[in-house]
């Protein structure tokens, strides 16, 4: 039987993989910033967060694919995804992390979004009323990256 041994309890993020030798070991979490008519979809999460629609990426699933389905489950939309252009590792509680991969989306559809069970909430915003939500800075930083790239319009 081979056990995962980590750093320390305190740290089970790092798993020993040679003798001292510790690497994360992370979940990788696909998240999407969504034009739509100039807006922007937010979700408010468990930790009455507001987070970007996305969500895990499964053993074996392409990321841009993962994103695309996952648009569909949280908001009903069958979104555009393009590039990867922004990642970075997000500790949710001291002993847990994971690595965001932030991508750029498009829906170009007339239906309005709708949330899944797995949210508390929706809102629709501009990039400029970002920056006064609950959220984590880094999902701010994606968003005034995806304006600077012209991405809203």
């Amino acid at each position: 039987m081979n056990l995962l041994h980590t750093r320390s309890p305190e740290e089970p993020y790092l798993i020993e993989r040679n003798a001292g030798y510790f690497e994360y070991q992370l979940p990788i979490s696909v998240k999407a910033v969504i034009s739509w008519r100039g807006q922007l979809p937010l979700l408010r999460n468990e930790r009455d967060e507001w987070e970007l629609p996305g969500g895990k990426l499964d053993l074996d699933e392409d990321p841009a694919v993962c994103l695309a389905r996952e648009i569909q489950e949280e908001l009903a939309w069958d979104a555009t995804v393009a590039e990867p252009y922004y990642a970075w590792v997000y500790q949710i509680f001291p002993h847990r992390h994971v690595f965001v991969l932030t991508f750029l989306a498009t829906y170009d559809g007339e239906t309005p979004p709708a949330y899944s069970h797995e949210h508390k909430e929706l809102v629709l915003v501009t990039p400029g009323e970002v920056g006064a939500l609950t959220m984590p800075e880094d999902y701010k930083a994606a968003i005034d990256q995806a304006v600077e790239r012209g991405h809203f319009r």
